[in-house]
């Protein structure tokens, strides 16, 4: 039957909710997955959902998605690895601007790469917002980029209202990096969409077994150790075959140990896979591998669990909470164990039936869940007391000798600046947008626009 959207003006929402972060759609990944999933979820659950993130090519401006979904890509070009420029000021006036016009009542940022994130959180907090932060990723503590990656964490943890991490070992490392009081920081794990992501209705012959690999090829998603597993288990298993999607600087190496092995007939290189067609290539393997050397969660699994693949995954992270041990077989980030393991995997695939897996992930794993328990860190952080900003600044001092000093400089300055701002352009003169949501009616029902006022 046919289906009418119509706009329907709401006034009787739970929370207004800003959604900020450099990675969204149209890019792929699993921090643009869980915003999208989860936003679509909380409209559902009757708030509104407003995401912020920059211009993508010509994508730019004010855009609107599945289920009404608001999304704000601002003018501002990706300055390196999709992250815009660091301007910890410049980005001020437009920020305040969406806040007021969306009436927003809570700001959540997600992802510690995202100079967007951090920036709008700390202006936020300035205005007397309350912030949650989602951290996706996990970092180590010797390396050049870490130690910074750290002290800016440490920088915006230090004063937001809420965290939340997608594992209990992301949590510890988020707790240790930033500082951050561990009662603070709550645990919500990823999850996928089973609807999407189902079984092949008939079931692969064992002739030959395909192991699937879908990872960007950089070093930290393990690419290196590709490059030794592969040749290894095709000299073990001569009907194994591997198909290989995704793409990044380390493609080059697997193309030079599919040539030197004459590998060309057994390993397919598919390059960059779009989010639509992963199923179709999950459905096409018996084993997923993942070869992650560092890991918070990996949506990756939950998206090969639920199309009844078993997996083989190195044991980093948060990967040995994601599946049931009958699920997936751990190994050592080294190619020796990760051989070992494949060869486990392969003994045990009889017993595997997909669409038991497939039934089995439908109630570990489901974006309602997690937009619900998503909800109640809302509600713990809205209830939290405002603080002054001399409050606050007690926060940066005891971030360090020199960097609380100078991260209490930074504040005062953006809390001068949004002074200024007000005086300049006043809240009363931003005209606040109506609070909008589409409401779908079958063909042959009345359709209406719904208004609802609500008395100041």
């Amino acid at each position: 039957m046919m289906k009418f959207c119509v706009i329907a003006f709401m006034a009787d929402l739970k929370h207004r909710i800003l959604m900020v972060s450099d990675f969204f759609y149209p890019n792929f990944g699993g921090v643009e997955n869980h915003i999208y999933y989860l936003s679509q979820c909380l409209l559902k659950l009757g708030h509104k959902v407003v995401v912020l993130t920059h211009a993508y090519g010509n994508r730019s401006g004010v855009r609107y998605m599945t289920g009404g979904l608001k999304v704000y890509y601002v003018p501002w070009r990706p300055f390196l690895m999709q992250n815009t420029f660091p301007t910890i000021y410049g980005t001020f006036p437009i920020i305040r601007t969406i806040l007021l016009r969306e009436k927003i009542s809570l700001v959540h940022g997600h992802q510690a790469f995202s100079t967007l994130c951090h920036e709008t959180l700390m202006h936020a907090r300035t205005m007397g917002y309350k912030v949650v932060f989602t951290d996706h990723s996990l970092y180590g503590f010797a390396d050049v980029g870490s130690i910074h990656m750290n002290k800016v964490l440490q920088f915006t943890l230090a004063d937001v209202t809420r965290a939340i991490c997608v594992s209990h070992t992301s949590k510890e490392n988020t707790v240790l990096r930033s500082g951050l009081p561990p009662e603070k920081v709550f645990v919500i794990p990823n999850a996928v969409d089973t609807a999407m992501f189902k079984p092949a209705q008939q079931r692969l012959g064992r002739d030959e077994i395909v192991i699937v690999v879908i990872s960007r090829l950089v070093y930290r998603k393990g690419a290196d150790l590709l490059v030794e597993v592969i040749p290894e288990v095709c000299r073990l298993y001569p009907n194994v075959r591997f198909v290989v999607g995704g793409d990044g600087p380390k493609r080059v190496r697997l193309e030079e140990m599919r040539e030197k092995h004459s590998l060309q007939d057994r390993v397919e290189m598919l390059g960059a896979v779009p989010h639509a067609s992963v199923r179709s290539v999950l459905i096409s393997g018996h084993i997923f591998l993942n070869s992650s050397l560092t890991e918070a969660f990996c949506i990756a699994i939950l998206e090969a669990a639920s199309c009844g693949l078993l997996t083989v995954s190195t044991r980093v992270g948060g990967v040995p909470e994601v599946l049931p041990d009958d699920m997936i077989v751990l190994a050592e980030p080294d190619p020796s164990d990760m051989v070992h393991a494949i060869r486990k995997a392969i003994s045990i695939l009889p017993n595997i039936d997909p669409q038991v897996m497939h039934d089995r992930m439908k109630r570990l794993y489901n974006w309602n869940d997690v937009a619900e328990r998503t909800e109640i860190v809302y509600n713990r952080a809205l209830k939290c007391s405002d603080q002054s900003l001399l409050e606050r600044l007690s926060r940066y001092l005891s971030c360090g000798a020199w960097a609380g000093k100078l991260f209490c400089l930074v504040m005062i300055i953006d809390f001068l600046i949004w002074r200024l701002l007000e005086l300049l352009q006043p809240a009363e003169d931003i005209e606040e947008v109506p609070d909008v949501a589409l409401r779908c009616h079958q063909h042959g029902e009345r359709i209406e626009e719904i208004y609802r006022c609500k008395s100041e």
